[in-house]
């Protein structure tokens, strides 16, 4: 599978909002606990400093996304923060490392001095392998810090990665 990882279009919002609930759906890794509706959606990643695709080259669609703002104001704002979602079919193929690695990046071109993740859940390990793999630093655990869909909570470990 070829991958191009490029600015979200409008016209790529129907696949991002599937993908984004997909993850939403789960929930074992976002926040979130609501669905994104189409009007939502556009909102919500318009508002990002910056929301990418992962195109499939091979037949266009949408594989994967992440969007990356600010993860404070004022005097923390050189940090930003990231959140990355990859179609649940095309898990396992390298994409969400592409994607960290494309934000990696953007964060340096829109000034950021810092990439901190406030809540990657502990028992997520291919992301945590991942991030570490890529460089970023484990900041520690916070005990139950998640609360997954069928209410059970899991610790939530901080990282971090200067860009």
């Amino acid at each position: 599978m070829d991958i191009n990882i490029r600015a979200y279009q409008e016209e790529d919002l129907p696949e991002m909002i599937e993908i984004w609930n997909q993850v939403v759906e789960e929930g074992v890794a976002f926040p979130q606990e609501e669905p994104l509706t189409p009007q939502a959606g556009k909102e919500f990643f318009a508002s990002q400093t910056y929301s990418a695709v992962a195109v499939n080259t091979d037949d266009g669609h949408i594989c994967g996304l992440y969007i990356l703002h600010p993860n404070n104001i004022g005097r923390c704002g050189h940090i930003c923060n990231a959140s990355y979602a990859v179609r649940s079919g095309s898990r396992g193929q390298h994409i969400g490392e592409k994607l960290v690695t494309h934000c990696l990046a953007q964060g340096r071109q829109h000034g950021f001095l810092v990439l901190q993740f406030n809540a990657v859940v502990s028992t997520n390990i291919h992301a945590r392998h991942l991030y570490e793999r890529l460089g970023f630093i484990q900041l520690g655990t916070i005990p139950a810090g998640f609360r997954l869909k069928n209410g059970r909570y899991e610790d939530i470990c901080p990282y971090y990665h200067t860009l």
